[in-house]
């Protein structure tokens, strides 16, 4: 069954469309990356899926359902994180902030629910979870700003962790990391796609190669989907700019000149 179902879309900004019959299926534990030049429609179409933008023509459902119906299924992870690395938060307030859930401080007394003090132990046995699973939980209650970019990421995955989501979307999760914790990064989203559907959108072709399923090229329209490339890398120090990566999935025919070598 699939799990995200995508139909017939189309999106227009005022009379300039970005988005011409887009139609893909992403199915359970599914690595989907999703690629393509900037001003494509990548971001476009993350917002139709988390419900920011409304759908104009075409259809969306997310378990079956709308997507406004099914945010709490979806662990979103954003570009553009903006933290101030001088603001004097713990890891854990910011992993904290990742709750959906009203259930979880059941356990807290009637004035700490009344004006909202304080945390439950199952609130914090959650976020220490989320926390774990990322591989940060020895940092809990460190100052996010003395964290490396690196580690300040996997702390925001951690809160979209937070929510139990059964999708985890992230918009260019490494854009600002080193090589290295871009391989970081991706090993940790591989190791959760063991029990969780991952979409990422990345520039990082040469990196994500390595992790990804499935693949969805939009630059306005869905040129490719449900393709398994994985058997097709030679080595983890291959590299790969768009054109190439097209041409190794079959697309002899590319007319993208936007080249990312």
């Amino acid at each position: 069954m699939s799990i995200v179902k995508i139909e017939n879309l189309s999106f227009s900004y005022d009379k300039q469309q970005v988005l011409e019959n887009i139609n893909l299926s992403v199915e359970d534990r599914d690595f989907l990356a999703i690629i393509g030049p900037n001003g494509g429609g990548k971001s476009t179409l993350l917002k139709l899926i988390l419900g920011i933008n409304k759908i104009q023509r075409g259809d969306i459902k997310i378990f079956d359902n709308t997507p406004s119906k099914n945010l709490s299924s979806i662990g979103y992870v954003p570009q553009n994180t903006n933290i101030n690395t001088n603001f004097p938060i713990k890891v854990i307030d910011v992993v904290m902030m990742g709750h959906v859930s009203h259930n979880l401080n059941q356990d807290l007394p009637w004035w700490k629910k009344i004006f909202k003090i304080g945390y439950s132990p199952n609130e914090l046995g959650c976020a220490m979870g989320s926390l774990a699973k990322v591989g940060m939980e020895k940092f809990a209650n460190k100052k996010i700003g003395s964290l490396s970019g690196g580690q300040r990421q996997r702390v925001m995955i951690a809160r979209a962790l937070c929510a139990n989501p059964k999708i985890l979307l992230l918009d260019e999760p490494t854009s600002s990391i080193d090589v290295d914790g871009q391989k970081q990064i991706y090993e940790l989203l591989k190791l959760l796609n063991k029990t969780i559907t991952v979409i990422v959108v990345s520039h990082d072709i040469s990196v994500i190669l390595k992790y990804a399923s499935k693949v969805a090229h939009i630059n306005k329209v869905l040129t490719f989907h449900n393709v398994d490339f994985n058997t097709n890398i030679k080595n983890d120090n291959e590299h790969f700019c768009e054109v190439e990566m097209l041409q190794m999935l079959g697309n002899k025919t590319c007319e993208y000149k936007g080249c990312l070598c």
